[in-house]
């Protein structure tokens, strides 16, 4: 028999999200808007949060505009907020932001990033 995930209140939301800047909570869901360079970056980030949340057997609404893309991530089996939801995020946070290290081999192409920060 499958345990019941743990849905969390606002409260521990809040805290949680302490460690995921960028991201915050409304209308029930964690949310996080990303900010691009335009279509091809955006769509190398759709595409990799695809294959992430298909990996961990989640499926985040997505919004996506040219330079833009939305995240919207709740547990709809559990009725709320999960640790799927705050593992999830972090990993897409991770690999949206993510940038060769300095003095690395892979140096990147410049500019064409997703950008960090709040872009609300």
């Amino acid at each position: 028999m499958a345990t019941k995930e743990t849905v969390y209140d606002e409260s521990q939301i809040a805290e949680k999200l302490k460690a995921l800047p960028g991201w915050y909570y409304e209308d029930k869901w964690l949310r996080r808007v990303y900010k691009t360079d335009g279509w091809p970056t955006t769509l190398m980030l759709v595409n990799a949060v695809g294959y992430f949340a298909q990996a961990a057997d989640h499926h985040p609404d997505l919004s996506v505009t040219w330079g833009r893309l939305t995240v919207k991530l709740a547990t709809h089996s559990a009725g709320g907020i999960t640790d799927k939801d705050f593992d999830l995020a972090r990993r897409i946070e991770d690999a949206a932001l993510w940038r060769p290290a300095e003095g690395s081999a892979l140096r990147g192409i410049q500019d064409k990033w997703v950008r960090g920060g709040d872009p609300r």
